[in-house]
């Protein structure tokens, strides 16, 4: 009796582990979702300066933003996958951050550290090639500072907070440079600040939802308060605000082509999008600005409303 259970337990064992899946496209789409298609919308800055200066629809100007577009885009994957590398074992400790492609195993750190090398020494090479030196000065400064960001910037106060921000800057700043157009002072006070705004608000929801939960989030927030944070979101508003509103007024009076103050009216909008987008920040729920702009059918349409004013601002209709 004792020799038969013997002999169904040897043959009866448990199937041992299968390998990891070695299929087609699974690293590939690791690497992919370590890009974060999602966060690509933020490129979209880029079309900001020309859109402001009136020359998004003039020869070789869809072309080439598209072009920045894309170089930024591979800037800030290769940024992305550096930062998963790096953060793969404090990732694991994450509710959610746990199942990203290289903190799960998906993709080995090696892979990511090789295409992120790749993508950083590319984009900035074509950029010097195929858009103007400016660009590719702007990349190389951009690559640098996020890679400083990812290594030890991230862990400072207040800096961190001003890196991110000025990522956005920088990406508004590309088109025109791109195409040669000034940048307004105005132009760039709205711009900092209103990604200021949306990156407190950012940080802001984090600590509201992660309050309190022990390994799930990274030191830094543990060390800035609800309400500092509140507090620097809120100021990045009103600032952002101001300088479109200054924008709006510079030239007091109406074209004489125009049919109404187009530049005057879209201060409403503007402040409707705002106050909109705070309340999402107020409650904690803030923290993928890319879904908040892109998930609310009142923001949208107010942002719409508002990209309708200004176009007919900007071509003076």
């Amino acid at each position: 009796m004792a020799e038969t259970l013997l002999h169904r337990q040897r043959t009866h064992r448990p199937p041992a582990p299968r390998p990891p899946s070695r299929r087609p496209g699974t690293l590939a789409g690791g690497l992919l979702r370590t890009a974060r298609p999602k966060q690509w919308v933020k490129n979209l800055l880029v079309v900001a300066a020309p859109a402001a200066a009136g020359r998004l629809f003039s020869p070789h100007t869809a072309g080439r933003l598209v072009l920045v577009f894309v170089l930024f885009t591979a800037c800030s994957a290769a940024v992305y996958l550096v930062n998963d590398a790096r953060d793969a074992e404090a990732d694991r400790a994450h509710p959610t951050k746990r199942h990203r492609p290289i903190a799960s195993g998906r993709v080995p750190v090696s892979a990511a550290y090789g295409v992120a090398g790749v993508l950083a020494v590319l984009a900035p090479a074509a950029a010097l090639r195929l858009t103007t030196p400016a660009v590719a000065v702007l990349l190389t400064a951009y690559l640098g500072m996020q890679l400083a960001y990812c290594v030890a910037l991230k862990h400072v106060l207040v800096v961190d907070l001003v890196v991110v921000t000025t990522g956005f800057l920088m990406r508004a700043a590309a088109g025109g440079l791109a195409l040669g157009i000034p940048l307004s002072r105005w132009f760039l006070i709205t711009t900092g600040f209103g990604a200021l705004f949306m990156v407190a608000a950012k940080r802001y929801s984090e600590a509201v939802q992660l309050a309190g939960t022990a390994g799930a989030t990274r030191v830094l927030l543990t060390e800035y308060t609800t309400g500092y944070l509140r507090f620097v979101w809120q100021l990045a508003a009103g600032v952002a605000v101001l300088g479109y509103c200054l924008w709006a007024l510079e030239e007091g009076g109406v074209a004489p082509t125009s049919l109404l103050p187009w530049r005057q009216l879209s201060v409403v909008a503007f402040v409707l999008a705002v106050l909109r987008y705070a309340v999402f920040a107020d409650r904690g729920a803030a923290g993928e600005p890319e879904e908040v702009v892109l998930g609310d059918r009142a923001l949208a349409l107010i942002g719409l409303a508002w990209l309708a004013m200004y176009a007919l601002a900007v071509a003076n209709w």
